[in-house]
């Protein structure tokens, strides 16, 4: 029981950050986020054995990088078997549900991170090299809200209530896995 937990910490950290530079990889594209040089480096060396060979079968429509997300659910799935395979449940359409409801939770847990990061830098170093990249990725999920929601005393808000509506999508995801 101790081995099986580890493996799975195992297999599901590694999917973790696969999946995470796989959506951060479409994210940057679908929104044209030029990322820094290092960054890229690290994106591509890290998902580039996947990547191109799908993009054989999957090119890109609509300006979507569509082989970087097919990847992205490539490896929770087979995360999912893995762990599945250990604890010996092979049902096919609840390894995918359960494959899709994960991706799902690993969108929102990255876009909840990259707010953070945002609010945090915000405080303490407005001006980091990073910040331009943050803010880009993150505009496409504020600017609705900040539409809606006025400054208050010079304060923005639409951060705060992103991170309560993600937070409330990932419980809704949450119910959703439990009756799973």
């Amino acid at each position: 029981m101790l081995l099986q937990s580890i493996l799975v910490l195992i297999v599901s950290t590694i999917a973790g950050v696969l999946t995470g530079v796989l959506l951060l990889r479409f994210w940057m594209q679908a929104i044209q986020v030029k990322p820094s040089f290092s960054a890229a480096q690290f994106m591509f060396k890290t998902s580039n054995w996947l990547v191109q060979p799908l993009r054989r079968f999957i090119p890109g429509w609509w300006g979507y990088d569509w082989a970087s997300l097919v990847a992205a659910f490539l490896i929770t799935f087979l995360s999912v078997v893995i762990e599945g395979a250990l604890s010996l449940n092979f049902s096919l359409p609840a390894l995918l549900a359960l494959a899709l409801i994960h991706l799902l939770q690993s969108i929102l847990f990255g876009l909840m991170v990259l707010l953070l990061i945002e609010a945090v830098l915000s405080w303490i170093n407005p001006v980091a090299p990073i910040m331009p990249y943050v803010r880009a990725l993150n505009e496409p999920v504020l600017r609705p809200l900040r539409r809606m929601i006025p400054l208050v005393g010079g304060m923005d808000f639409s951060v705060l209530v992103a991170l309560l509506l993600l937070q409330i999508a990932r419980q809704v995801l949450n119910g959703i896995f439990a009756s799973l």
